[in-house]
């Protein structure tokens, strides 16, 4: 039976915290960038946890489940 690889996707995507969870980047910061306030695009710039209910799916992504 082979290994279950990871998505690719996802490893770049996704890291663990410490505690175990899962750490991601906001949207929105890419492009078109002149319209948004220097506090949305501050706010952006820091990285957040992926919420409970998708939390699950992710583990799976990233074969931690």
């Amino acid at each position: 039976m082979p290994k279950m690889k990871t998505k690719s996707s996802a490893k770049k995507r996704f890291k663990l915290t410490g505690t175990g969870k899962i750490k991601r980047k906001h949207a929105f910061k890419s492009h078109i960038l002149t319209k948004k306030s220097k506090k949305r695009k501050l706010a952006l710039t820091h990285d957040t946890l992926v919420d409970k209910s998708d939390e699950a799916n992710v583990k799976l992504m990233l074969r931690l489940k």
